[in-house]
């Protein structure tokens, strides 16, 4: 590893408000290194990102790459510059295909007298897709009909074919099976073994272990401290980022099963694009856990029972009167609330301030006759942001401005204002840090205990076993196994009916 600063950050300082989420920050990222990036939701890892790559502009300090002031005007002229950033959240683009995307903003390259060569350009992406790994994906097909972890590699392919300098993977590997990771992890190390510089930004501390060469700290916007290669471990990085000692063992410590015998939805032979045959039920005061390979159905099942995708066959129903989901509307009358794996496109509005997305389902709730006060909304956002320690600049922000953790409780908190007694929650703890998710599985144990119920749909063993009353696994759509709670469960009990 050369010891050279590709690019330097200099007493970066950015607000959002009156919330200072970077405060005079200064790092140097080293030619031909993984630099990990860590800190708890809010503490400035993603507006850090945002700030390299020309989303936002500092306020106060500056940057420079390759010893020359580095000022990017947007992403892409960031990228033009050789810094490229593969995001968290969705970062293709719909309506095209799998190719147009890899070579977004290159058709260029496929031009002839104005118009681009298409199938030359998906010879080209297949290739790229063959290379890393992810043949199963095809470049000719639609974009809009892959999966959301597809989606990933895809951008992985794309970040391929860049003149890269400085690669920045900010909370990726939360979206992707081992499969995805690995090719992700094949990328970074061949750009390190280039000499090129990755900033790696990640709530995995095993992950960040493995791959770091160096890693920063940031807390509230601020500068810990920097670890070296031999300094960095799990414990380190966890007391760092919160300032305390913190252990990982949030999971339930109790084998309580469901409160009662009483069902309150029930599945029955429920068949889609992916799914085949599938019933179950989820009973008053349960926390139902559904696992699986990421291709396995599970994502889609938790759209069919909330009514947003309709089923081939079978039906789902709520309640003691088993009313029929047939659409959101229907499971929202039922005080059924869903949040979404993909947070930004499915579980939230951006765009929008923190008030109207809590209050988005309840304004039946809190409305006399037709008319909503802005009292009522106030009160109401006030206390589910309060509840859930949402930290915020008021409730006027907008949520495209929140740190992913935040995002999420935001998610949460817009289905707890509206009373819901069943919570479907997809990936509830994705890139997040210890601190949130240790919050978010004590909110969990609260809700049940309260007597109401939760289906959880997680990819992280763990997190199945140490919060789920019952474990469902599919695997290719179908159900393969049934586990209830035990001390005795291991991720090997689970895994061999996944795969």
């Amino acid at each position: 590893m050369e010891d050279k600063a590709v690019l330097s950050v200099s007493n970066i300082t950015k607000n959002f408000g009156i919330v200072k989420a970077l405060n005079q920050v200064s790092i140097d990222f080293r030619s031909g290194e993984i630099h990990g990036l860590i800190g708890e939701n809010g503490s400035g890892k993603s507006t850090m990102a945002s700030v390299i790559t020309g989303v936002y502009k500092a306020e106060e300090g500056t940057m420079t790459l390759n010893g020359k002031p580095y000022q990017p005007e947007s992403v892409l002229d960031a990228a033009r510059q050789g810094i490229c950033m593969i995001v968290q959240e969705m970062g293709t683009i719909d309506g095209i295909s799998v190719a147009a995307n890899v070579f977004a903003g290159k058709e260029n390259l496929f031009a002839h007298m104005g118009i681009v060569r298409k199938k030359e350009m998906i010879r080209a992406a297949q290739n790229i897709l063959d290379e890393i790994g992810a043949s199963d994906i095809r470049a000719e097909n639609p974009i809009d009909g892959e999966s959301f972890e597809n989606r990933k590699i895809v951008e992985i392919a794309r970040a391929m074919y860049e003149e890269v300098k400085v690669m920045i993977v900010d909370e990726t590997t939360t979206a992707l099976s081992q499969k995805g990771r690995e090719i992700l992890y094949r990328l970074m190390n061949r750009l390190r073994d280039e000499g090129k510089t990755i900033i790696f930004i990640s709530h995995d501390l095993d992950e960040l272990t493995q791959l770091c060469d160096s890693v920063t700290i940031l807390r509230d916007g601020n500068f810990v401290r920097d670890l070296k290669k031999e300094e960095i471990t799990p414990d380190t990085m966890r007391k760092l980022m919160v300032g305390r000692d913190v252990q990982d063992d949030y999971y339930r410590t109790d084998q309580q099963r469901a409160l009662t015998d009483q069902v309150v939805l029930e599945v029955e032979h429920v068949s889609s694009s992916l799914l085949k045959d599938i019933s179950l039920n989820l009973k008053k005061g349960e926390i139902l856990g559904i696992g699986g390979l990421t291709d396995c159905g599970m994502h889609e099942l938790g759209k069919v029972i909330f009514g947003i995708q309709q089923p081939k066959k079978g039906n789902v129903y709520a309640g003691e009167k088993r009313i029929r989901i047939r659409n959101p509307r229907t499971a929202i009358r039922q005080k059924i609330g869903y949040v979404s794996k993909n947070r930004d496109q499915e579980s939230i509005m951006k765009l929008s301030n923190i008030r109207d997305n809590i209050c988005l389902p309840s304004y039946d709730k809190i409305k006399k006759g037709c008319y909503v006060s802005p009292k009522a909304e106030e009160g109401l956002a006030g206390k589910e942001s309060g509840k859930l320690s949402i930290k915020m600049s008021s409730l006027d922000q907008l949520c495209i401005q929140l740190s992913g953790g935040n995002k999420q409780k935001v998610a949460l908190a817009k289905w707890l204002g509206n009373d819901s007694d069943l919570l479907i929650l997809d990936c509830p703890t994705r890139g997040i840090d210890v601190g949130v998710k240790a919050a978010i599985y004590q909110l969990m144990n609260q809700y049940k205990q309260s007597g109401k119920s939760i289906l959880m749909i997680s990819e992280e063993l763990q997190e199945l076993i140490g919060m789920s009353d019952r474990i469902l696994i599919l695997k290719d759509g179908a159900l393969s196994g049934t586990f209830d709670r035990s001390p005795d469960l291991t991720e090997n009990d689970l895994i061999q009916y996944m795969i």
